[in-house]
């Protein structure tokens, strides 16, 4: 019997561009916030050090990153996004496609890596983190970022594997010798009619399956709830928005106070 023909589609890189706050694209004035957040308090393990940041996609916070690294480069899957990122950067950036799960790099080739909002996009998260491990310098800082799926209208990304609290944080890097803190970003508003409201009304679109699977398709929901929205900027640049800097959390518990949860993680001098 003849051997079928290979589905081109079983190992196909998913779009994306469908799901990812791209530079230009039209969005909220908090994803600007937590965007501008994020990459400040990356900064704050770049100083002087060799950065990598995978799932970069678009590069809005490479160039802010690079004021301070030695040396930075950014990886996507994705190459018609990098497409967008080198022409924002041009030489100023390497940019490379790159699979978080099989990196191109000699053992101890940077002191941090970073992955935001991406690691449930992941289909093998501790093979990924045994890479990180692998590529980072004793001392390095893995830093992560990630929705907080422990909240009542936690909506996942289509083409999204797992997402990781803290204590799964802890249960995926400890065992390779890493130290592991959370924070948390973006304290839910627990005060405001308004706002439990519209997450009321997003915790029964969630249970009914009515939210857009797409960023495009979120769109209209977006400005029904916040109005006016933004362009996604191409570069973040000092004073973009209000500073807010992520909080400790417990590494032992879910957390239900932030809707987006940080992972530091250090590897171990051995």
């Amino acid at each position: 019997m003849p051997l079928a023909a290979p589905d081109p589609a079983v190992n196909a890189v998913p779009d994306f561009s469908t799901v990812t706050e791209l530079a230009g694209t039209e969005v909220t004035g908090d994803q600007i916030r937590r965007l501008y957040n994020r990459y400040v308090f990356a900064s704050t393990f770049c100083d002087g050090k060799d950065v990598i940041e995978l799932a970069c996609g678009t590069g809005q916070g490479l160039g802010y990153l690079a004021k301070k690294a030695k040396s930075i480069v950014g990886g996507d899957i994705d190459e018609g996004i990098l497409e967008t990122a080198r022409r924002r950067y041009g030489d100023r950036i390497s940019l490379r496609k790159l699979d978080a799960t099989a990196l191109p790099f000699p053992d101890g080739s940077f002191d941090v890596i970073i992955l935001y909002e991406a690691i449930y996009y992941l289909p093998d998260a501790r093979k990924f983190a045994a890479e990180a491990r692998r590529v980072l310098r004793p001392g390095g800082v893995l830093l992560i970022c990630t929705a907080n799926k422990d909240l009542p209208d936690f909506n996942p990304s289509p083409y999204s594997h797992a997402y990781f609290n803290p204590p799964e944080f802890v249960a995926l890097l400890r065992p390779l010798g890493f130290t592991v803190e959370c924070l948390g970003e973006d304290e839910v508003d627990t005060t405001s009619v308004r706002q439990r409201v519209i997450r009321l009304i997003k915790r029964i679109a969630v249970a009914l399956h009515l939210v857009p699977r797409t960023m495009k398709g979120k769109k209209l929901l977006k400005r029904l709830f916040f109005g006016k929205l933004q362009q996604m900027p191409p570069e973040v640049v000092e004073g973009m928005a209000p500073l807010a800097p992520p909080v400790p959390i417990p590494t032992d518990r879910p957390d239900t106070l932030h809707r987006v949860i940080h992972c530091v993680a250090r590897r171990s001098n051995a």
